[in-house]
């Protein structure tokens, strides 16, 4: 499966499966990904002099297994052919 930055793909297991997102960072060597609103925790976060701290929430990684890339074009030839 070739995955690059920007791609939309689409959850095939775990607590956010049949959710789809664009993907926002790939760590090859770990074999993990981040997706965009996919897999979100909620991080605690002391107050400093730039940030006011607080509970921040942000996307973490998932495994590289558990997605499927979405073709755009497999899509739009169902469509047509539908038709």
């Amino acid at each position: 499966m070739i995955l690059k930055k920007g791609a939309q793909v689409k959850i095939i297991s775990g607590k956010d499966k049949g959710k789809t997102g664009e993907i926002l960072e790939i760590n090859r060597k770990a074999e993990k990904v981040k997706i965009k609103s996919i897999g979100m925790i909620k991080k605690h976060t002391k107050p400093t002099k730039e940030n006011k701290g607080g509970i921040i929430s942000k996307e973490s990684i998932i495994h590289q297994s558990n997605i499927k890339t979405i073709d755009e074009k497999k899509k739009e030839k169902k469509l047509e052919s539908k038709k």
